[in-house]
């Protein structure tokens, strides 16, 4: 490995080890996903951040504005049945939107969704008021969570290749 190379990589941090009931540990596992999104724009200028990693034109920031938008709708509107409209989760991003904000917009997301996931605790087979789903049956909380996991997992995969290919920053 090159000097370089070294310099770039970050150690990697691990899922957090954890022997807790079944809230606790779904609700650690999505934290420390939501975390690994954060990071990765973690030294980017907004240009950066902006810039398309892959031809369908997702950007970090792009990433980071779809998962503020999806867990709006997937705990505000649906699960809690909050009288708003839905947020859009394909708008594209705005030109002049910066890491400091969607970050800030993210994590204040992220804390109402905890505040809803936390108002549910120990009622995890309790259904929402509705659903996004075409079927438009209400998801209990359980299948919101495992939801939420898989897809903050498979967008922080995404957000690992864009980081990559935008200055060859590994780890989470």
């Amino acid at each position: 490995m090159t000097e370089n190379t070294a310099a770039r990589k970050r150690s990697d941090v691990r899922p957090p080890g954890l022997n807790a009931d079944e809230p606790t540990t779904l609700l650690t596992f999505l934290d420390y996903l939501r975390e690994a999104v954060i990071l990765k724009t973690d030294g980017l200028s907004d240009e950066d951040a902006r810039r398309p990693g892959v031809a369908s034109g997702t950007s970090l920031l792009w990433l980071v504005r779809h998962l503020t938008a999806v867990e709006l709708n997937w705990f505000l509107w649906a699960y809690r049945g909050d009288d708003v409209e839905l947020w859009d989760d394909d708008a594209p991003s705005p030109g002049d939107e910066t890491v400091a904000g969607s970050v800030a917009a993210y994590r204040a997301a992220v804390a109402r969704a905890n505040e809803v996931i936390a108002a549910a605790a120990g009622h995890l087979d309790r259904p929402g008021v509705r659903s996004l789903r075409p079927d438009g049956e209400a998801p209990s909380m359980r299948w919101l969570l495992v939801h939420m996991i898989e897809e903050t997992g498979r967008h922080a995969g995404h957000a690992d290749i864009i980081r990559e290919q935008l200055d060859g920053r590994v780890g989470r």
